[in-house]
């Protein structure tokens, strides 16, 4: 291993791991204020990267970065306004239907009105080509912007929720609505907000990953598992917990994509004779790199055997 390939592989790693952040945080915050698990979000996600490749060709990237979050937050409050809220009362299970079914109906759609190919969501000027180049390999501007929104997100979720003074009613209404309810507050809209800003981070991960990435009718589905392991493992409600997650799942896939370590290899470096006639050749001849997708579902299952409740989880229902 390299001194280039561990730095290029962190940074790649780094990057793709904040912006799994970026769509677990809305979740997050849904799940822990709420305590509902949205199933549709990464259909949000979706939204936001569609949503800024139709305005980006009008009005350009820039003014789409701060538009299509905010249409994809509308979008999810009157969800939850006029379609969750009116099951919320009968339990978890009538929510997660709904959900589901969302996630359903927003793919139909997209495919409806773009189409089921990928379409040529590029990157603006500004994020093409390189940043910086380090031991002659080039680190892409585009995954260095990603970075850099997501840390801007983190700080700025925090300081609404711990510094102002919605984010205390949110919280106050998280522990007694009763009470915020009494003091004048109107919970059910702060819900409302709550459910909606949270679709708007996965609209804002849409915005910046749908270009870095690709953009697809797929794309929900492709990140849809990956993105609850990081709100499981991490904790469920745990904002923390989902940062430490999506960095750890982030730097060990990318990781071990690119590396052909085997068990194989390691007894045959051990002295020990290992071939095709060897007991369980089938299994100790895969490589790092091809066991890689499963990695982060065998630290899911790890994780709920010897901590249920997530690396900095809290929640205990």
């Amino acid at each position: 291993m390299t001194p280039e390939f561990f730095t290029i592989s962190l940074l790649n790693g780094v990057s793709y791991g904040l912006l799994l952040f970026m769509l677990s945080s809305g979740l997050t915050l849904i799940f822990s204020m709420m305590g509902v698990l949205n199933f549709a979000h990464t259909s949000f996600y979706m939204l936001g990267a569609y949503f800024a490749y139709t305005l980006s060709g009008i009005l350009g990237f820039w003014p789409a970065l701060f538009i299509c979050p905010v249409l994809v937050g509308v979008l999810g409050a009157l969800f939850e306004r006029y379609s969750l809220r009116r099951v919320h009362k009968y339990g978890h299970v009538p929510e997660l239907l709904v959900t589901f079914g969302l996630s359903y109906l927003v793919l139909e759609v997209v495919q409806l009105v773009w189409g089921r190919g990928t379409v040529p969501y590029g990157l603006p000027p500004a994020l093409q080509g390189p940043l910086f180049t380090l031991y002659g390999t080039q680190f892409p501007r585009s995954r260095s912007f990603v970075m850099l929104v997501a840390l801007l997100m983190l700080v700025a979720v925090w300081l609404l929720l711990t510094r102002t003074r919605i984010g205390l009613v949110i919280q106050a209404a998280l522990k007694n609505p009763e009470m915020v309810e009494a003091l004048g507050h109107n919970v059910p809209r702060v819900f409302m907000m709550v459910f909606g800003g949270g679709c708007a981070l996965a609209g804002l991960a849409g915005v910046i990953g749908g270009n870095t990435y690709v953009t697809e009718p797929a794309m929900a589905a492709s990140v849809g598992s990956i993105i609850f392991v990081v709100v499981v493992v991490g904790g469920m409600g745990s904002l923390a917990g989902a940062f430490v997650a999506s960095l750890l799942i982030g730097v060990v896939q990318t990781f071990a994509v690119a590396l052909d370590w085997s068990l194989a290899g390691l007894f045959t470096s051990m002295g020990h004779q290992v071939n095709e006639s060897s007991f369980g050749w089938p299994v100790l001849r895969l490589t790092l790199s091809q066991v890689a997708p499963i990695l982060p579902y065998l630290f899911l299952v790890l994780i709920l055997i010897f901590r249920p409740k997530g690396l900095l989880g809290t929640r205990g229902d």
